[in-house]
């Protein structure tokens, strides 16, 4: 796929109220999954649902209806083959399971993010991290994604970058929103002040 030919395609335009319908959803079949990793013995985070839920949205709420209605279409279609994507993610993390995906797409979407990963990182150091992690644990995730779902988020990624926008930004933005601050300014002073109490 070339860089360009994805964003020549016509394409639905989905409300904020569409796209949040969807994202719900989205959500609600990966929080079944998630809560069904390591059955027996759960984790802390697992009894963390709304924290789940929150780092969810902030990741999805960028992109647009049609990614996410096409992701929406993978997760129910790996139910109907008995897989859990989010169990399959965890697994790559850790390498006990060999890769699921390897359409360089993905290694596109990698490069961008990390340019804006840094970027976010160099203007916010105390809310915003970066390290391998986020490269690995991205690549796992994007690996359990159809083709055709990381043709569409990639067509996203194209898109932002020619109106300039850093989607990692617009993430830690709605982020920061929903912790009641209404900039990532506000929250890296907070964190500032924080750290110096």
């Amino acid at each position: 796929m070339s860089d360009c030919c994805c964003c020549n395609d016509e394409k639905k335009v989905y409300s904020k109220a569409e796209k949040d319908v969807i994202l719900e959803k989205i959500i609600a079949i990966e929080t079944k999954m998630f809560v069904e990793v390591n059955q027996g013995q759960k984790v802390e985070c697992q009894n963390q649902l709304k924290a789940f839920h929150v780092m969810r949205y902030m990741s999805f709420a960028v992109l647009s209806g049609e990614t996410l209605q096409s992701y929406w279409e993978d997760l129910k279609f790996a139910i109907l083959e008995g897989r859990n994507l989010v169990k399959e993610k965890y697994a790559r993390m850790d390498n006990l399971i060999p890769i699921l995906n390897n359409n360089p797409v993905i290694t596109k979407i990698e490069a961008v993010d990390n340019v804006w990963m840094k970027e976010v990182h160099e203007q916010y150091p105390l809310i915003v991290k970066y390290d391998q992690q986020f490269t690995n644990y991205e690549t796992c995730e994007l690996e359990t994604y159809s083709d055709q779902t990381l043709d569409m988020y990639y067509r996203d990624v194209v898109v932002a970058k020619q109106l300039n926008i850093n989607l990692v930004a617009e993430r830690y933005r709605i982020l920061g929103q929903k912790m009641g601050y209404p900039s990532l300014e506000e929250l890296q002073a907070r964190a500032a002040a924080k750290q110096n109490s």
